[in-house]
């Protein structure tokens, strides 16, 4: 049995509208710490709420087997229906930060159901063209990250109830289009039943231990470039008063070009292999953290933006190759789990890095801060190099 083409796009539009609720935040932090009357602090907490909620959904997915012992059409579902709801209880008028703190991380708890599982639908669809398929379904969510800095760069204040109302709706109608649309692939195989040791049985494959520390190492780095893109211009501008340009709409497209640049890592992957092609992208993102103290000291504001634009691809276009290789390399029956629990761990490699870049910001200068950012990449090279760079069939189960 075949899958259908269409159904590739049918994964990617349903990630991308229920994926929308992680991000649905970002934008309106200001309005709910002033219409909920809360101390400037609490921005850092409930930006933190939904990170701590998909690490602690993805780990109890993964230990509890649930995308594999369920049709995993029907767990994106189920999520995308109970996430909506959390999304949506956030407008209540008697909220207080304790409600607030505990609907963001449910929202973020449920969404452990949609993106990983997305995934793992998508390659039980399709095994020859994984790379490519990944390639799409990642570059969706990446344009869904940068979406929110366009809102903001691109209109006056809208309603933020109606913000959240509106991805609310957004992200069901995303889960009845996977339930209706999409049926189980026919590379699935069902789990036996949970098996509390499925996570050291995945880990026991040399390969995908590889791929694994591959992903870590590029997740140190991603998530913490996303989040000091703003930082970066808006000190630029500040060293260079002439240099005026909207932070906002720069932030969209320096994140929002990593979409087309990993669909395009997936092509590529199909000509050279998913090992050489994210080993190359991560070597290239590498390079970038190491030259930022000479780029920023150039001062010029057509350097900064031309290398932050190349840095926002290369620093994504691995992601999807990464989870291709994850998925190939894991035990058949467990490859739900294998995709949820890395994803559990490399969302965990980002609190620890955006941390320690923030304590940075406060005690060196901005322009050398960045190197920092290379440790992962060079922690992921090294477990590439464990193996020729050369395209990887799937893997005997251990």
């Amino acid at each position: 049995m075949k899958s259908r083409g269409w159904i590739l796009w049918i994964i990617v539009i349903s990630q991308f509208c229920c994926t929308s609720l992680w991000f649905a935040g970002n934008g309106i932090m200001d309005d709910l710490i002033q219409d909920f009357n809360l101390r400037p602090s609490a921005l850092g907490h409930l930006t933190s709420a939904v990170q701590m909620g998909f690490i602690t959904g993805t780990l109890l997915f993964a230990l509890a087997t649930i995308a594999d012992r369920f049709s995993p059409t029907r767990v994106f579902f189920i999520s995308a229906l109970i996430g909506s709801a959390c999304n949506l209880f956030v407008i209540a008028d008697r909220n207080e930060l304790t409600s607030l703190l505990a609907f963001r991380f449910l929202t973020g708890f449920f969404l452990a159901g949609i993106y990983p599982v997305g995934m793992k639908i998508a390659a039980d669809h399709y095994q020859k063209d994984l790379g490519r398929s990944l390639g799409f379904l990642v570059g969706a969510l990446v344009i869904g990250t940068a979406f929110p800095h366009l809102l903001k760069g691109l209109t006056g204040r809208l309603p933020w109830r109606l913000v959240l109302v509106s991805v609310s709706l957004l992200a069901a109608a995303g889960g009845f289009l996977m339930l209706l649309m999409v049926p189980d692939g026919p590379h699935r195989k069902q789990g036996r039943g949970v098996d509390l040791s499925a996570v050291i049985k995945i880990f026991r494959n040399r390969e995908f231990r590889s791929a694994a520390f591959g992903y870590f190492g590029h997740m140190w780095e991603l998530y913490t470039f996303w989040a000091f893109i703003p930082f970066i211009l808006q000190t630029h501008i500040a060293g260079n008063p002439g240099d005026q340009f909207n932070v906002p709409v720069m932030s969209f497209m320096i994140i929002g070009i990593g979409g087309p640049a990993c669909v395009l890592g997936g092509y590529i992957s199909q000509k050279v292999g998913a090992r050489k092609t994210a080993f190359t992208a991560l070597m290239m993102s590498c390079i970038c953290c190491i030259v930022t103290p000479f780029i920023f000291q150039v001062g010029s504001a057509y350097i900064l933006v031309g290398f932050l634009l190349l840095w926002g691809m290369v620093v994504i276009a691995d992601s999807p190759l990464f989870s291709t290789l994850v998925a190939q390399h894991a035990v058949a029956e467990f490859k739900g789990t294998a995709l949820t629990i890395v994803n559990s761990i490399g969302f965990s490699v980002t609190i620890a890095s955006i941390q320690i870049l923030s304590f940075l910001r406060e005690t060196l200068n901005p322009r050398y801060i960045f190197v920092m950012l290379a440790l992962g990449p060079l922690l992921g090279l090294y477990a590439l190099h464990g193996k020729r760079i050369i395209q990887i069939t799937p893997a005997a189960n251990p």
